[in-house]
């Protein structure tokens, strides 16, 4: 069988999940395209940043099957419990084991195991975490033989520290998506020995602004480099991810492709 797994950048602020999860969006999504497991990265998905208990809910409501996130996950207190309670709910696992949350979780999919796990970069992110390639390892080797199908998130900075965890896992991961820089990139394909790879699924928001929040705001920060608050962009919304198929009987990718949807 050929699963599809419909993957979605960073969900920004109250517009983009407003966006995402109006009534029949998704739904229509995944009965067009044939798709069999939704993930979406949600890390601030939430109104003003980070994750909330309405944002997940919504996200789910829509038809997201996963939720994973990056290190702006712990940014709202009301979520902490729910990362330990929603297995739906996956955080790096590469931050310390005192942290809230998992960093992988199971999916049954048409009867197959597909594990979703999330990883943090080291490259120029603020927040101090475990090497992400042995983490990697460490997870595959856990929880070998228990899955068909396996998905990594790579929450990074840098286009080289998830080119690089691409071919790390070529062959070993069914697919490695990137996320975090909010920027699709334009190199979806398939590995050499069969993992699907893009380097950033981009983000789902407003493309009026920068990275979903105002221009102003980003213009301010970076010319009189003076605190402000962020304000989320408004109007020429879209949804940036991508697309991958899997066959059940090798657990590799046989096709990739990136997927936008423009209001």
């Amino acid at each position: 069988m050929i699963i599809k797994i419909l993957a979605l950048g960073d969900t920004v602020g109250e517009t983009g999940t407003g966006w995402l999860c109006r009534p029949g969006f998704l739904s229509g999504i995944r009965s067009r395209e044939g798709i069999h497991l939704i993930i979406a990265n949600g890390e601030n998905s939430g109104k003003g940043n980070g994750l909330t208990p309405e944002s997940a809910d919504s996200l789910f409501d829509a038809g997201v099957d996963v939720i994973t996130g990056g290190n702006h996950t712990w940014q709202r207190r009301e979520i902490y419990s729910r990362l330990d309670d929603d297995e739906r709910l996956v955080r790096p696992a590469n931050f310390p084991g005192s942290a809230e949350g998992r960093g992988y979780t199971y999916v049954d999919v048409c009867g197959y195991r597909v594990l979703v796990f999330n990883l943090s970069g080291n490259a120029f992110m603020t927040e101090y975490v475990a090497n992400p390639f042995e983490w990697a390892d460490k997870i595959l080797k856990a929880e070998e033989g228990n899955f068909d199908i396996s998905v990594l998130d790579f929450h990074a900075e840098t286009t080289s520290e998830k080119i690089a965890m691409g071919w790390y896992l070529d062959g070993r991961a069914s697919v490695v998506f990137g996320t975090h820089t909010h920027v699709q990139t334009n190199d979806a394909e398939v590995l050499p020995k069969g993992t699907g790879y893009i380097t950033d699924l981009g983000m789902c928001g407003s493309m009026n602004g920068v990275l979903g929040v105002e221009t102003e705001c980003i213009l301010h920060k970076f010319t009189v480099h003076t605190p402000v608050r962020f304000r989320e962009a408004k109007g020429r919304l879209a949804l940036h991810g991508a697309i991958f198929e899997v066959d059940t009987d090798t657990g590799r990718c046989i096709s990739a492709k990136t997927f936008i949807e423009k209001e």
